[in-house]
């Protein structure tokens, strides 16, 4: 799928209250390039892309944050706005297959809810993108994960980090419930939280400060589609062009707030301290 530099180009000139001339002039390129930009003739390179955008953001104006508003004000009834995070794109039709069976809930395609969330993975990218997607849940079968101890269990199985408890009935429920759905909806685990997973599958700290931990990094809830039938209940809006300047401005972003999950992080082990169950009183 191609951005939509054309019709950006027209809104961004109309934004600015800028003719094509005055547009050119502001990218050293000629008339006609935009020209024929703007009526889809030419579809231009990614250098001349990523100047535009980065104009946009360096004056304030956050193209992908407005479009995800935008979309939001436009959904149907019942249906839902996500955003998917790709390092380079979308290669070829969606599918379950095309996931890594070692992410948070095994095989499926992965969506998060939000453009800020979603931009925050792939921003270290040379050329990552961002699809805005609508989603219908109409007639399928939706499990959906808080913070807690279930969901914890549910990311280190699927991780590979619970082989000596797979035979555990409390590990056979969840995973039975999670087999049966068509879609998950739970909160995103980054490497970092599944560190933080990792020290109680370990023993080294009880369920309770483990969820407080996690609570505290707040990265925000993701869509997993796990069947085909869930697959066929979406749609890909809208490729959206992450700029140079976008993406340095979300590296320092990711910089702090991975800084202030920690700082949490560690106040929550501390002030839950000696609260909830080891994993071996949960699983024995």
């Amino acid at each position: 799928m191609k951005y939509r530099i054309s019709e950006d180009i027209l809104l961004i000139r109309e934004f600015y209250q800028l003719s094509q001339d005055e547009f050119a002039n502001v990218f050293g390129v000629d008339k006609i390039t935009i020209i024929r930009t703007e009526s889809k003739e030419t579809y231009p390179r990614e250098e001349f892309m990523d100047k535009v955008y980065s104009y946009c953001f360096e004056k304030g104006l956050k193209m992908n944050i407005q479009k995800e508003m935008l979309y939001k004000d436009d959904l149907s009834k019942n249906h839902i706005l996500l955003t998917h995070a790709s390092k380079s794109g979308i290669d070829g039709k969606i599918s379950i297959d095309k996931g890594r069976i070692n992410s948070d809930f095994g095989k499926g395609f992965y969506c998060g809810e939000s453009y800020d969330k979603s931009i925050s993975f792939v921003c270290r990218f040379s050329s990552p993108c961002v699809y805005f997607i609508d989603f219908t849940p109409d007639n399928l079968r939706g499990i959906r994960f808080e913070v807690s101890t279930e969901w914890m269990l549910a990311i280190a199985y699927f991780r590979g980090r619970l082989e000596e408890y797979k035979e555990s009935k409390i590990i056979k429920e969840i995973i039975g419930k999670i087999n049966k759905a068509d879609y998950i909806v739970a909160p995103i685990a980054d490497n970092r939280m599944f560190q933080i997973i990792d020290t109680f599958i370990d023993g080294e700290i009880t369920d309770e400060q483990c969820k407080h931990c996690l609570a505290a990094t707040n990265l925000g809830m993701q869509y997993v589609f796990k069947t085909q039938k869930a697959i066929d209940q979406i749609s890909i809006l809208e490729r959206c062009f992450v700029s140079s300047k976008e993406k340095e401005y979300y590296q320092n972003e990711q910089v702090r707030f991975q800084k202030e999950g920690e700082d949490k992080s560690k106040l929550a082990r501390i002030q839950y301290r000696g609260k909830g169950k080891y994993i071996e009183e949960i699983l024995k």
